[in-house]
């Protein structure tokens, strides 16, 4: 059936422009109930009855109708409706309209010939132009749907973990959060339904969600390390696999630990005496604790290598490397206070003579 462009099919309905297909097969079906030949025994209901089924069969038919709206021009969304029970009315205004045309171009044909040949070309270009419009119209839609329709990757996600010292030296596993961007469940994507926006998404096709995701921390890995989960970002779309997920490794730094590769760097406070007499002190560790010799005199800032005590990775041991510092109690008890006064009478070294002299 081809589109006649002379009949508002929307009137004919009693439809606005911007109709859904459930409203123009509901409207179609009122009418036809009321104007069929079988119940309607009126002279004119077998042609109303023609009238409603074309207008149905052209606007409910999406390329028929998208063609039937250019030829047309209702490009913008015309609120304008007519009630279903003037459809009888509507006809007779279109037979009317038919009759007057026939009066009026019979009476144009025979006073204006002259007229009307120059007007034809402006109509042919007018004709051309309208043909143009729908095709290039029709082209974009068609390449726009194209690509809404092709499969897509999900969205790539990245975010900071920080960690502590142990889980460096020991390894571990966290459960983080993550926010994600997944299909709508309610329209799947395509943001509307019955004509309307979606109110799950609000129109958008797409939904945020945290997603709860174990993550394991290896041992020994380093500052700035970017771990990858696959699959585990945003959701594909139209059959597309989902995005990656990329957690960037941060180390807590206010801490007397670091590290360099295999190697452990461990700042250990002694006291005063401990480092004038020399001691055995112990020194706790995620594994236990560890015992080192200071010898006597030892200095603040001194360092100490522990072999085999430090990440053990791909059958490597690196080493615990430890510089202590003299750190002295800031609760003194009388008899302490009394010690360092009888030690300040005993010693004779300035501490201080050579500073000057000192490049």
């Amino acid at each position: 059936m081809s589109v006649n462009a002379t009949k508002n099919y929307y009137e004919i309905l009693g439809v606005s422009t911007d109709a859904t297909a459930a409203e123009i097969k509901s409207a179609y079906r009122k009418l036809a109930r009321k104007y069929h030949p079988d119940i309607n025994k009126s002279p004119e209901a077998i042609n109303i009855f023609k009238d409603i089924t074309e207008a149905y069969e052209t606007l409910y038919d999406t390329q028929k109708r998208e063609q039937y709206n250019i030829l047309k021009g209702f490009f913008k969304n015309e609120k304008t409706t007519t009630s279903p029970k003037t459809a009888e009315e509507n006809y007779k205004n279109t037979q009317a309209k038919s009759q007057n045309y026939s009066q009026s171009s019979t009476q144009q044909n025979s006073n204006n010939t002259k007229t009307n040949q120059t007007k034809e070309p402006k109509k042919n270009r007018n004709s051309i132009f309208k043909i143009f419009k729908y095709w290039s119209a029709k082209f974009k839609k068609n390449k726009r749907a194209k690509e809404n329709t092709k499969p897509q990757k999900g969205e790539t996600i990245t975010t900071d973990v920080t960690i502590t010292p142990e889980e460096v030296i020991t390894g571990s596993k966290r459960i983080i959060h993550v926010l994600t961007t997944q299909t709508c469940p309610t329209c799947h994507g395509h943001r509307f339904i019955n004509g309307g926006k979606c109110s799950h998404c609000n129109g958008s096709g797409e939904i945020s969600k945290r997603k709860k995701i174990t993550v394991t921390i290896p041992k020994g890995i380093k500052e700035g390390t970017k771990l990858r989960l696959k699959n585990e970002g945003g959701s594909g779309k139209n059959g597309g696999p989902n995005g990656d997920l990329y957690i960037i490794i941060k180390i807590e730094t206010k801490t007397k630990i670091n590290f360099d590769k295999l190697n452990i760097y461990y700042n250990v406070p002694i006291s005063p005496v401990e480092a004038a007499l020399g001691e055995e002190i112990k020194i706790p560790t995620f594994d236990g604790t560890i015992k080192l010799k200071l010898p006597p005199n030892t200095s603040s800032g001194q360092k100490f290598r522990i072999a085999k005590q430090g990440i053990k990775k791909n059958g490597k041991i690196g080493d615990l490397i430890i510089t202590v510092s003299i750190e002295f109690s800031h609760d003194l008890s009388e008899d302490e206070i009394k010690l360092y006064k009888k030690l300040k009478n005993l010693s004779t070294d300035d501490m201080r003579k050579n500073l000057m002299n000192e490049n």
